[in-house]
């Protein structure tokens, strides 16, 4: 079955290739990556075993970043090379994880030349792909060469059980070679069994992206209240924002400060190469305004611009309504759980397919809120600032979420 399967993905992909030409010349994501994942990979690097963490895109790479950091710290001399699919991924890959990486590249694509290149260059004893990945080409070869393959934090919708279900024949093959497969829920657990995965060898883990901390103890966050001068004020957040978002924002800031006079704001745009067109629409509102990096503070400003690096995921503490930028945008949005594990409500446009099953979990919890347009984001603002019962609700549930869904790192720990 895997050698027909073969012979037709060659087949297909000369019979698509005028397509996938015009493809790699409108779209440049289509490139990145493509000398490595035909199979030109190099590593000169001897040593221990090998292991390696494969995540597709952005929203997988921030779902291991601990996994991977947790694992490097309790195997320090094993060699960790992280492989991802998308140029985003990879760049993301590049910034978070390259201190516990020996090697970041391209995933290879499912031809059987390719994935042999792979693993003749890179020889790993363990492979930790993330999400719901399934490479009949690569997880057979795998088996061939006796390398343990693991899938973690799995998901399955209904959408794609009832897609796979059709080809379950040739899927069953497959999932039976996972050395384990770690599922965040048993509802997913069970699609996948129902697929076809061995029962004895599938297990629920939870969610990786929930296994967070606070990043700041009180000395730290006293500093901030401090410096930025947030005692007698409600701070919102409006944090990661995008090219159109900001306009959306100090809208709906103009409306929260109409009916509460304690309301600040502190924005952060995603890219510091904006920050120059975003002080020139925050001097346009008529707002007093400052910066952080000048270390203006709440008592003489009613808006703070956040142009420092490596301070968002801290400030969170000291706010009491946060929106998360990314997401009125095509994005996909960022992450709310940098938020949440300060116990803030958190807001967000409808573009979140980067991290659309945390806020699955969020919206269901009642610790987030979906708007779809700005006059909802308006209204939802308003209503957490005036709403006092509304607003506990929501920092209690913020708490439970990661409460129910955390411990899925150590237990993939213990049992890899």
């Amino acid at each position: 079955m895997i050698f027909i399967y073969n012979i037709v993905v060659v087949i297909l992909a000369i019979i698509l290739l005028p397509v996938i030409l015009i493809a790699f010349i409108l779209q440049p994501k289509f490139r990145a990556g493509f000398k490595e994942k035909i199979g030109f990979y190099s590593y000169d690097m001897k040593g221990n075993k090998t292991v390696i963490f494969h995540a597709v895109s952005v929203g997988e790479v921030n779902a291991i970043k601990e996994l991977v950091k947790e694992y490097k710290i309790k195997n320090p001399d094993d060699k960790i090379i992280i492989t991802t699919t998308t140029a985003t991924g990879q760049e993301i890959a590049q910034k978070s994880l390259i201190q516990y990486a020996d090697k970041i590249t391209y995933f290879p694509y499912d031809f059987f030349f390719s994935v042999l290149s792979f693993f003749n260059t890179y020889k790993p004893e363990k492979i930790i792909i993330a999400e719901t990945e399934i490479w009949p080409c690569f997880i057979s070869l795998a088996k061939l060469k006796d390398i343990k393959i693991y899938m973690v934090n799995g998901r399955i919708s209904p959408k794609s059980f009832n897609g796979y279900r059709k080809i379950k024949l040739f899927i069953e093959p497959i999932l039976k070679k996972y050395e384990k497969i770690f599922m965040q829920s048993n509802d997913d657990a069970q699609r996948l069994i129902n697929l076809g995965a061995n029962k004895n060898t599938t297990e629920v883990m939870g969610n990786l992206k929930f296994d967070i901390s606070q990043n700041i103890d009180k000395a730290q966050i006293d500093n901030y209240i401090n410096e930025l001068k947030t005692s007698n004020y409600r701070i919102f957040i409006a944090a990661s924002t995008h090219k159109g978002e900001d306009e959306i924002v100090l809208s709906v800031f103009k409306k929260l400060k109409e009916k509460n006079e304690d309301v600040k704001l502190l924005l952060a745009p995603r890219h510091p190469q904006r920050y120059c067109e975003v002080t020139d629409l925050i001097s346009s509102t008529g707002f007093k305004f400052g910066k952080r990096s000048s270390n203006d503070n709440f008592d003489e400003k009613d808006i703070i611009l956040l142009d420092t690096m490596g301070e968002l995921s801290k400030l969170y503490s000291i706010c009491y309504l946060a929106f998360i930028g990314g997401s009125f945008s095509s994005t996909g949005g960022h992450n709310p759980l940098e938020a949440s594990i300060w116990e803030k409500p958190v807001i967000s446009g409808p573009c979140i397919f980067n991290f659309k099953d945390v806020y699955k979990i969020e919206i269901e919890k009642k610790c987030a809120v979906i708007v779809n347009s700005e006059e909802e984001f308006i209204e939802e603002a308003i209503s957490f600032y005036s709403d006092k019962n509304k607003y506990v609700e929501y920092c209690k549930n913020a708490k439970s979420v990661f409460d129910e869904n955390r411990g899925a790192i150590s237990y993939v720990l213990q049992r890899i």
